[in-house]
């Protein structure tokens, strides 16, 4: 069961499009707007992850027509998400971003995110620690990965918060919203990659 929540850290921990665009989120609008996209990032991966367990999410991105569209998609609205972060704050007309991405926003990179799948997959498929009662390992995987979960994205959207309320000035907290952008972006780039490699 350690090992279990060590790779659950681990695996949640490290720069993926939910933590990247959670801490961007944080330091383009501030907790309490980027809290109500932690909340669909939340129900969003407990959705992807009861598809994982069910055996919903093997037999539908067994078909390589759906797989191609899921990725398409996810890499399409990470870049949304991130010209979303660039812009925030911006006068300019056509890019503005006055509302900073909600519930609904989470839910769907969740759904059309390769990471939460890929993460899920390798968590509930593998490190079996009570193979006699199936029913009691799910369960406590699904306690023990939100139990991690939630405290990762919560420290995240504080760390992009925390810059957010520094008050910085517009030239500062611009750079500081291209910044994160461009990471998510890079994050991109590295789907890209690998889907490609895949193919």
């Amino acid at each position: 069961m350690l090992t279990f929540a060590a790779a659950v850290f681990f695996l949640i921990v490290t720069p993926g499009p939910g933590v990247l665009s959670t801490a961007g989120l944080g330091a383009a609008y501030g907790f309490r707007a980027g809290l109500r996209y932690v909340i669909g990032l939340f129900l969003g991966t407990n959705i992807v992850a009861l598809a994982v367990i069910s055996g919903v999410a093997a037999i539908v991105l067994s078909v390589p027509v759906i797989r191609t569209v899921l990725m398409i998609a996810s890499v399409g609205y990470l870049i949304y998400l991130a010209s979303r972060i660039a812009f925030a704050g911006s006068k300019l007309a056509f890019i503005e971003a006055k509302a900073p991405p909600a519930v609904l926003a989470g839910i769907a990179l969740q759904a059309i995110n390769p990471k939460a799948y890929a993460v899920n997959t390798t968590l509930f498929a593998g490190f079996a620690f009570a193979p006699d009662n199936l029913a009691f390992e799910t369960i406590a995987k699904l306690l023990i990965v939100n139990a991690i979960w939630i405290p990762i994205h919560l420290g995240w959207l504080w760390a992009g918060a925390s810059l957010h309320k520094l008050n910085l000035s517009e030239t500062n907290q611009r750079r500081i919203n291209y910044l994160m952008a461009a990471s998510m972006l890079f994050v991109v780039a590295l789907a890209l990659y690998s889907g490609l490699k895949q193919t």
